[in-house]
């Protein structure tokens, strides 16, 4: 099933973040029927700074390449605000699609672009983000490549603003809306009472961020299609590793926690290691 015909269908699609293709791995292993590639998780784990558009264009085709290379299922993909204007924009999608994309979502934020639940963001303006939606459709080679087209007006020009760049959008040929950051419940209610009637849409919960965290059922009772947890994986390791470098340095020793790891052999059960090395042992020939 695409992920196109997926959306189109009940209960509400959850996507977990994921970083690089372990975490894809893990989550889809764990019944993920589609994963979120988080832009900001990849700046906080591969380069240990904050999502402030540090990272770039090239770096997330490459993490797309390899996690496709590690699992099949959909990728949703945070292409950021295409890394410039319309052919940038498109150019980005051509990148990201053959590397293994199945949806990519583009925001309307200009420079220096922020994650979408810091303050002081700036936006491009209405008709040019209406330009790179049309480009975006343009430049996929396939119609059940997503555009998912996001706004940041709510923190910058107000909710009915944000309202009206998400029509605009969806007039320039979105396949799914996004308003990013509804402060309230209401919000996110009158987010989809105004735009969920003809388009899927997308809800971002982000734990400690601007909208409050609700439930997928109930999401998908105010309206909403898909929910992504973009960066949770990444607060729940980095929480888990500072306390265990904590506890190394502090006991010279790993022991005390131990019954919160993996030990070798079950990693290496998790990764598939006796099954690679198997399939390695099935083309060796006899040696002359």
């Amino acid at each position: 099933m695409t992920l196109k015909a997926r959306l189109a269908r009940k209960p509400i699609l959850l996507a977990p973040g994921i970083y690089d293709p372990l975490t894809a791995a893990l989550a889809s292993d764990a019944g993920a029927e589609a994963v979120y590639l988080s832009g900001a998780a990849i700046a906080y784990t591969r380069l240990g700074r904050p999502d402030i558009g540090l990272v770039s264009m090239s770096e997330i085709t490459e993490t797309i390449a390899l996690i496709r290379d590690r699992v099949a299922t959909p990728m949703i993909v945070d292409a950021d605000n295409g890394y410039g204007n319309a052919l940038n924009m498109q150019r980005t999608v051509r990148m990201f699609e053959r590397a293994g994309a199945n949806a990519l979502q583009i925001e309307d934020q200009s420079y220096p672009k922020r994650c979408g639940h810091l303050a002081e963001k700036r936006l491009v303006s209405l008709s040019d983000m209406v330009g790179k939606v049309r480009a975006a459709v343009d430049a996929r080679a396939s119609a059940d490549t997503l555009i998912i087209a996001r706004t940041d007006a709510v923190a910058v020009e107000g909710f009915a603003a944000a309202i009206e760049r998400a029509e605009a959008y969806r007039a320039a040929g979105a396949d799914m809306l996004f308003v990013e950051a509804p402060a309230s419940r209401r919000e996110l209610a009158e987010v989809a009472r105004a735009l969920g009637t003809s388009l899927p849409l997308m809800a971002n919960m982000v734990e400690g961020g601007k909208t409050p965290i609700l439930p997928a059922s109930e999401l998908e009772a105010l309206g909403f299609s898909l929910v992504i947890f973009p960066g949770g994986i990444v607060r729940a390791i980095a929480r888990t590793a500072q306390e265990f470098y904590a506890t190394l340095l502090q006991g010279g020793t790993s022991d005390a926690f131990r019954n919160r790891m993996f030990d070798f052999d079950a990693l290496n059960a998790v990764i598939g290691t006796p099954e690679m090395i198997a399939l390695g042992k099935s083309y060796e020939g006899d040696k002359p």
